[in-house]
């Protein structure tokens, strides 16, 4: 039942609603005097050295990119090849999967690579790319693209691929019923990836975000099956936002302890609130955080959970949305701080509204020029998520990954990280470590103890606004990111759950200097996401003592029980022995200050 004083507000909204896609997962500053220090992305530029070309060969020339051809692209980005490769040990497939591989901008030879895939399912990944953490950046809402001091191939090679079959570029039948198909497609590709660029014996690393919580579980999984190193030697997986569990988890009965901490954000009538609160309590829902988001867990969730939940239950994630758009029009389920006005996005997609207004011109990756000076087919229209099924009848038949592919993968790698944004809606956090809670790797149910270790991103040139006095620092503020305590951390048993304070559904996007971390630590380059060592390329900037850092930020749950941050009904939050106390705060603050200072040389 919808309370009768916002009708009228829904039928305003309504023809946005409709246009909406969910199917993706001021003060003046004070004049300063110029710095001395230089900024972290011209530093970044001014040291930059494009590498010499270290895969070219006979195989790879028709793919190669002009890395000062990219249009729009005013700046070099490096060693690049792209183009279509089969699905099959046969040349003349016509089911190709089309990719963009960048080399080590860094010139590195160590001989490692990383598949990033977006979700969807059919979404590109080269949103991801151009948005998230390729080399160069053009985000909503901004004039031109930037270069990306937080790409991940300053790193470690690597590719972003639009996969499965009709997504983005990628071209053939639809043939994929199951992740089983998808991870068997994929293999087909990447065995004549490695071949095509000699890359026999490489370590494997996958990563992605939102659907690619079950893509990139079945990839890894079928690699690891293969047994065959010379491919496929996978050594670890990130997976952001990911689906990995049950419909209903992942929704609905996790909303209301999101609406409830976020309560600022969803500024409900008191009738309304109490009305979703009700339907919190009558659904079960609060029973079920209380009994299970607990640690360690208390027994295994049930596996028949989605058919004892009501149609008005299951709809209270969608009850929720449809009244918070009455009172924020530009609501984006992706990012929920997010407010109006609209901007325009370069894939016509900011958040989770669809968006181009007059005079702004196809899609980025639909232009012509840019098609030509990537090897795309000019006949593809191309579209950031596909308007057709990516799976026969659109139903992808594979159990949840935490069932059975993705402990594999923990078990066997050692090296997993889940990573959750906070202000994520599409995919709620409690939903993510519910699912962790049910899921059994390394012979034990969930993670024994809660997460409230503290997620340290290192201070870095340019981690404040405040750093950038002048004009000529202007285009640092392309690249912008935070530092300090960021989140919370956790590992237990080659399993880590990292969340990431404001930051939405897309983490490299929102808060990419996070996710360069949560890299390196992929990569074996910090021993944690507690570690205070300086970044891999700013090993001069003084960071703060480890033993400053107090407990991690932001919740480690939404939950009424003890464990994490309690949450009262009237949407009061009060910390709990899983939150760091104000002393803690304010001693970590000090650190940090200290820490600042000293970087500037202040």
């Amino acid at each position: 039942m919808r309370v009768p004083a916002i009708v009228a507000g829904l039928l305003s909204v309504a023809a946005v609603s409709e246009a909406r896609s969910w199917q993706h997962v001021g003060k003046k500053q004070h004049n300063k005097p110029a710095r001395s220090e230089i900024n972290h992305l011209e530093h970044y530029l001014a040291t930059r050295k494009v590498p010499e070309p270290r895969f070219a060969n006979d195989n790879t020339t028709k793919f190669a990119v002009n890395g000062t051809g990219i249009p729009d692209v005013d700046f070099d980005v490096g060693e690049s090849y792209s183009g279509y490769l089969p699905i099959s040990d046969d040349p003349n497939d016509k089911n190709e999967l089309f990719f963009w591989f960048f080399a080590n901008s860094e010139g590195s030879n160590a001989k490692e690579i990383l598949i990033w895939l977006n979700g969807g399912p059919g979404c590109s990944s080269f949103e991801g790319l151009i948005q998230e953490n390729g080399p160069f950046q053009w985000q909503y809402g901004t004039y031109q693209p930037v270069p990306n001091p937080w790409a991940w191939n300053r790193l470690i090679n690597t590719v972003w691929v639009e996969q499965p079959i009709g997504t983005g570029f990628s071209r053939g039948e639809i043939t994929a019923t199951s992740e089983e198909d998808v991870a068997k497609q994929f293999l087909g590709f990447w065995k004549n990836f490695i071949e095509t660029f000699s890359l026999q014996g490489y370590k494997v690393y996958i990563t992605g975000e939102s659907y690619a919580g079950a893509y990139c579980p079945y990839i890894a999984s079928a690699m690891l099956d293969a047994n065959d190193t010379t491919y496929y030697d996978l050594s670890g997986m990130i997976i952001y936002d990911p689906v990995i569990g049950n419909d209903v988890v992942q929704d609905a009965t996790t909303t209301v302890p999101f609406v409830d901490y976020h309560h600022n954000l969803f500024p409900f009538n008191s009738s309304f609130n109490q009305h979703i609160h009700d339907l919190h309590n009558s659904c079960g829902f609060a029973d079920y955080h209380d009994k299970y988001l607990t640690y360690p867990p208390s027994g295994p969730q049930p596996s028949n959970y989605s058919d004892t939940v009501s149609d008005e239950c299951n709809g209270l994630w969608q009850l929720v949305m449809d009244n918070v758009l009455s009172v924020n029009p530009c609501f984006d389920v992706y990012q929920v701080a997010t407010t109006c006005p609209l901007l325009w996005d370069v894939l016509g997609f900011p958040g989770s509204i669809t968006y181009s207004p007059a005079g702004s011109g196809p899609l980025y990756f639909d232009r012509e020029d840019v098609k030509r000076a990537i090897h795309a087919d000019l006949n593809t229209t191309w579209e950031a998520c596909a308007l057709e099924d990516v799976f026969v009848n659109g139903t992808d038949t594979s159990d949840p990954t935490t069932w059975r592919v993705l402990p594999h993968v923990i078990d066997t790698t050692k090296n997993v990280i889940i990573g959750h944004g906070t202000l994520d809606m599409i995919l709620l956090p409690n939903g993510t470590l519910l699912s962790i809670q049910n899921m059994t790797w390394g012979g034990q149910l969930g993670f024994q103890k809660p997460p409230v270790e503290p997620f340290f991103v290192p201070y870095h040139k340019d981690s404040t606004a405040s750093d950038i006095y002048n004009e000529a620092d202007a285009l640092a503020l392309g690249s912008i990111t935070g530092a300090g305590i960021m989140g919370t951390a956790h590992t237990e048993r080659g399993l880590t759950f990292v969340s990431i304070d404001l930051s939405g559904h897309m983490v490299p996007q929102y808060a990419p200097s996070a996710a360069f971390r949560h890299l390196e630590f992929l990569l074996g380059r910090v021993d944690s996401l507690s570690s205070t060592k300086a970044f891999t390329f700013e090993s001069n900037v003084t960071q703060p003592a480890a033993n400053t850092l107090g407990n991690g930020t932001g919740p480690a749950t939404f939950s009424k029980s003890g464990s994490g941050n309690s949450t009262s009904g009237n949407g009061s939050s009060t910390p709990s022995k899983g939150a760091a106390s104000s002393l803690t705060t304010a001693t970590s603050l000090v650190a940090v200050v200290v820490a600042m200072c000293a970087a500037l040389n202040l």
